[in-house]
């Protein structure tokens, strides 16, 4: 609510009419999907009943979800945005064991790993 200006529209984050058309769409889609796949026919009369009952409920469960989400929303703060960011170099990292970079590992048979020699 803190970014709501007196005269201007409110942007999509903040406004009703976006989590409202998200659980409509969601709705209709319930209801045409149980009137559909309910009646169990076109010899059966449609279910209007549990049509309108699926949508209902997909309305509200929607409408939550989404109003949840909005209020969870944060914009990031403004020196996230800025630098050159962590570890964006190419060059080799030291290794931890104190050796140079990573080193290619030891060719079969050597003794060093775990075959047997012959």
């Amino acid at each position: 609510m803190a970014d709501q200006h007196q005269g201007k529209p409110r942007k999509l984050r903040t406004s009703v009419k976006g989590p409202l058309m998200f659980s409509a769409f969601w709705a209709v889609v319930a209801f045409v999907a149980v009137l559909i796949f309910a009646s169990g026919g076109s010899a059966r009369a449609p279910r209007f009943d549990l049509a309108f009952t699926a949508a209902g409920i997909a309305f509200i469960v929607t409408l939550v979800i989404a109003a949840m989400l909005s209020m969870s929303y944060k914009e990031n703060a403004e020196h996230l945005g800025k630098g050159s960011g962590v570890n964006l170099s190419s060059a080799p990292k030291p290794s931890p064991h104190g050796g140079p970079g990573r080193q290619n590992p030891p060719a079969s048979g050597d003794g060093t790993d775990s075959t047997p020699q012959r």
